[in-house]
């Protein structure tokens, strides 16, 4: 091991590892962030950007208390499912973990990682389908938001994202390969825009560019701007700086996929519990006698209102739920309901699931950006529900991130 001398930041622990030591070793997996992990003597070395059975040289930069992390140098054996990343920021830009990953090595992998979360998260062995591929493994993303940082005597400092295990630094990012072509094209002047007004910016601040399929393509820039998306013939509305899916070509196979599970005999009712501007219960609808969808957010139910109009969905209502009572407005019988839940990252509140349970529906389809909150909620609903299915959504081409839908049915149901 070669030891370099260098000057370590102040608050550098040089256990185990020097501050840039640089380390040979073989990498055996890859973590749920999408970096590889081997071992020293068996202390956890991660670097990224590296692939199982690889053996690579990597330089120390942080000592924790039962890992190190390391920048990556140089590739002494690559894998066989290693490809030329498309990007030339791959490797400094954050945004992509899995550029230099084949397909589907990809899909394999995350395949592989909800197996694991949900053995050691729920306690449960069972199949994990194969992740549904994305359409489009590149430009596909229909919103982006490149940041900086308090421009210095006039000048702005780079516009992109963070840098690689960085908290603050950001790299700069003139165009991005996961964009679609519609943003790409639009991002050179919304830059542009930002230099020329420097002096304006008393902070950092965030951009968004949202490509929206009205008038074929406009991409949006302010926010409080409507948004238009199209899924299984259906139109939806909303504001551009509010939540929606960002994958449109992956849309209509998950979303079929949501009211195919929700649907099915006893169920005759659906309630999406967090329908946002309503994209779950409009699209499963059609599957079903009623459904009913609740959210806490006003602004999110105006949308699903307006969106059940203007596609003609008259079997849809929507309702303004108190986070204390979410299921008080819904008198569905709950044998013959199915509840679709899409929480944020930091999954689904003990209260809420408390409530789900406490409502009992016939079936429960669960839907995540997030599998590691997915599977800690799950080990709470298996008290109750069986799990029937676990299917994968590759919405995210060359990042760590999935979506992953599971399907419960009530025991004795």
């Amino acid at each position: 091991m070669n030891k370099p001398p260098r000057k370590a930041p102040a608050k550098f622990h040089a256990e185990p590892f020097d501050y840039h030591e640089e380390v040979d070793l073989r990498i055996d997996s890859l973590t749920n962030l999408g970096l590889g992990l081997g071992r020293i003597d068996g202390w956890v070395v991660m670097v990224p950007f590296t692939l199982p059975g690889e053996k690579v040289r990597a330089r120390i930069y942080r000592n924790h208390s039962n890992y190190s992390e390391g920048d990556l140098l140089e590739i002494l054996e690559p894998s066989p499912d290693r490809m030329e990343p498309v990007c030339s920021l791959f490797g400094e830009c954050g945004g992509c973990q899995y550029q230099h990953l084949s397909y589907k090595g990809q899909l394999d992998w995350k395949r592989q990682q909800v197996a694991e979360l949900l053995e050691h998260m729920a306690g449960i062995q069972m199949e994990v389908l194969p992740p549904i591929p994305s359409p489009a493994q590149y430009h596909y993303r229909s919103k982006i938001t490149p940041h900086f940082q308090k421009p210095k005597k006039g000048q702005t400092s780079p516009i992109g994202f963070l840098k690689v295990g960085r908290r603050f630094d950001i790299v700069d990012v003139p165009a991005c390969p996961i964009a679609s072509e519609n943003i790409n094209q639009a991002l050179p002047a919304a830059r542009a825009e930002v230099h020329a007004n420097a002096a304006r910016y008393k902070k950092g601040a965030t951009l968004l560019l949202r490509d929206s399929q009205e008038k074929g393509g406009t991409v949006l820039t302010d926010a409080t701007e409507v948004c238009e998306e199209t899924v299984g013939g259906l139109t939806f509305q909303f504001h551009a700086g509010e939540f929606f899916q960002n994958n449109p070509h992956i849309l209509p196979a998950f979303t079929s996929h949501v009211a195919e599970e929700a649907a099915g005999d006893p169920v005759r009712y659906l309630v999406d519990a967090y329908c946002g501007s309503g994209l779950f219960c409009l699209t499963a609808a059609s599957r079903f006698e009623k459904a009913a969808g609740v959210e806490i957010s006003e602004s999110s139910i105006f949308w699903a209102q307006h969106n059940a109009r203007l596609n003609g969905i008259e079997n849809c209502e929507f309702q303004q739920g108190d986070a204390s009572a979410i299921f008080a407005g819904i008198n569905f019988p709950p044998a013959e309901t199915a509840v679709i839940i899409d929480p944020p990252r930091k999954g689904s509140s003990e209260a809420f699931l408390t409530q789900l349970k406490a409502f009992g529906p016939a079936r429960i389809v669960y839907v995540s950006c997030n599998p590691a909150t997915q599977m800690r909620d799950l080990k709470h609903l298996v008290e109750a529900y069986a799990l029937e299915k676990v299917q994968p959504f590759d919405l995210f081409p060359q990042t760590r991130h999935l979506e992953c839908v599971i399907t419960l049915r009530r025991n004795g149901s």
